[in-house]
């Protein structure tokens, strides 16, 4: 199937990270296997960190093996350091998703080293990756975390971003995804550091990850778009955020992202209809958590098309 645009789900990874109720691995398994039957053609299952950091993910492993068995789905993992890289490439995922801040005193909080340290890390993972000729398929690809702003230090620099953008790439990313983690980006901004990243890194796939903490991130995707990027992150009911965004509202959310997308012309591959019912399998997993989304709760517009496959 044709994509314009590739929308990937991080609900069960992004959107469950903060939540403190443990959600059942096979309710886990239902979401996602609803969502890659909506047509979502890439997953973000779970994140490989210690389980008594993150006890939500202590069935890391047996969520990823079970995805794997679904036909046609990307599953895709986040990992901080190395060790989780080793786990992730046992596990034989499709692709590695590994996370670094722009701001300094956020990676440290956050993953608890300094961003040179991190990249090293990186490196050190793609040079594990490329020695084993069964992990060598699976992509590796760079997250510049708080690349709009930090709520601890505040302004992050253009220029940081990208020249982390260019380390990456140096150490063997095979994509890169820019993040706008505690939801500080305006569309101005996205737009122009988008456009700078295309300029200086040649081909390489980028991708935007976009929170919606001031009610700026699908204009911000818009911005995106409008830069060149054709893939980014989303969270089934904007569930999700970070532990140092306080007030954060989470994730844009997956259904509002597929209408914004579909309306516009641009193929995504997803059912949206199907996509809205896969809510009430989360509502019943997760009954005291908030949902949000304009388009489960007004439906679509009388005479709704989506764009034409």
């Amino acid at each position: 199937m044709h994509r314009d645009v590739v929308v990937c789900e991080v609900g069960p990874r992004d959107g469950l990270q903060i939540v403190s109720h443990i959600m059942p691995t096979s309710a886990k398994l239902e979401w996602i296997g609803a969502e890659a039957a909506a047509g979502v053609s890439e997953i973000e299952a779970c994140s490989f960190v210690p389980p008594q950091v993150l006890p939500q993910f202590a069935d890391a492993a047996e969520v990823v093996a079970g995805a794997l068995k679904i036909p046609n789905l990307v599953v895709s993992v986040l990992i901080p350091n190395l060790k989780g890289a080793e786990r992730a490439f046992q596990a034989g995922v499709h692709k590695i998703n590994y996370v670094l801040s722009a701001s300094e005193s956020h990676n440290l909080k956050n993953v608890r080293r300094s961003t040179h340290e991190s990249l090293e890390d990186f490196r050190r993972i793609v040079e594990l990756r490329n020695s084993n000729t069964e992990w060598r398929r699976i992509q590796l690809c760079g997250s510049v975390s708080t690349a709009f702003g930090c709520t601890i230090e505040g302004k992050v620099a253009e220029d940081a971003v990208v020249r982390l953008a260019e380390q990456y790439v140096e150490h063997g990313a095979d994509k890169l995804s820019i993040a706008d983690t505690v939801g500080y980006a305006n569309p101005a901004q996205v737009k122009r550091m988008f456009t700078r990243l295309r300029a200086q890194l040649g081909g390489i796939e980028l991708s935007g990850h976009f929170h919606d903490t001031r009610g700026l991130g699908l204009a911000n995707v818009h911005a995106a778009l409008d830069a060149g990027v054709r893939s980014f992150d989303a969270s089934l009911g904007g569930m999700g955020g970070c532990p140092w965004a306080p007030g954060a509202t989470g994730n844009i959310v997956t259904e509002d992202l597929v209408f914004l997308l579909e309306a516009g012309g641009l193929r995504t591959g997803i059912d949206l209809e199907r996509l809205i019912e896969v809510r009430k399998i989360v509502e019943r997993a997760l009954p005291k958590e908030p949902l949000h989304g304009g388009i489960s709760k007004a439906g679509l517009p009388l005479g709704f098309q989506p764009a034409v496959s």
